[in-house]
């Protein structure tokens, strides 16, 4: 094949992914000039690209509107039962989420985010919905286990690009003190959250760390503060770090 003709079929694949992208941050959809607009190329190029979508089942259109399709479901339903990572998860999510009574959860990074990958309720369930495959910002609550151990240098320039912010319960966080809160995971081995992004929610949550000490997710546990109360922090996040931990070791990356 012409070297010109792979280029174009790269381009191409690019271009369908950034469409799928956008409408993955939009579970309504978006109108065919609204796309445009977002992936920045000519309408009529991004008119082919979802005809072609919509014809394998990634987008379904509804009238004027566009949106992710249910063959979508194929790849992800591919990835969570082939992941060594979730399988390994699950036993230690139902034994968390049994011991505590809350939500245990597995999280992994997608470049500056954080995705729900597997999720067990415990008897005191959340007062929202966390859906497997929500995608959530990294700075706030289990996102900071899967940043602490991130290069220095990363983490600067992350703090500069996100802070200052404001948590659901009205903190303002500056760089430095986002930055400080990160140093506090690495020595403890865990996270806790008040409030961060859920006005009313408590968790904890560690990294699970391979033999190079690489990052491939973090286990949380999360609860409402009248639920999960503070002398429990502890001992809880004693109990996350140490599954985390085993996980990391016993789970081939």
């Amino acid at each position: 094949m012409p070297a010109e003709s792979e280029t174009g079929n790269m381009r191409s694949l690019s271009r369908a992914i950034d469409v799928l992208e956008v409408l993955d941050d939009e579970p309504y959809g978006l109108r065919l000039t609204e796309i445009a607009q977002r992936v920045n190329l000519p309408v009529p190029t991004v008119k082919r690209i979802l005809r072609t979508l919509e014809g394998r089942g990634r987008v379904e259109r509804y009238g004027s509107v566009y949106r992710a399709g249910i063959n979508l479901l194929f790849g992800a339903h591919a990835f969570l039962t082939g992941s060594e990572l979730i399988r390994g998860a699950r036993p230690f999510l139902q034994d968390l989420a049994a011991g505590t009574g809350l939500t245990a959860s597995l999280f992994v990074r997608s470049q500056r985010a954080r995705i729900v990958v597997a999720r067990v309720e415990g008897d005191n369930p959340l007062k929202y919905e966390l859906p497997v495959g929500e995608r959530l910002p990294l700075h706030l609550g289990a996102g900071k286990a899967l940043l602490a151990h991130a290069p220095d240098e990363e983490l600067r320039e992350l703090a500069k690009d996100i802070a200052p912010f404001e948590t659901a319960g009205g903190d303002i966080v500056s760089p430095e003190d986002f930055l400080e809160s990160l140093e506090e995971v690495r020595r403890s081995g865990y996270s806790v959250s008040e409030n961060e992004r859920v006005l009313g929610a408590r968790s904890v949550a560690s990294a699970v760390r391979g033999e190079s000490g690489t990052v491939h997710g973090a286990i949380q546990v999360v609860g409402s503060s009248d639920v999960f109360l503070s002398e429990r922090i502890l001992p809880v996040a004693r109990a996350v770090h140490e599954a985390a931990s085993r996980l990391g070791r016993l789970t081939r990356f």
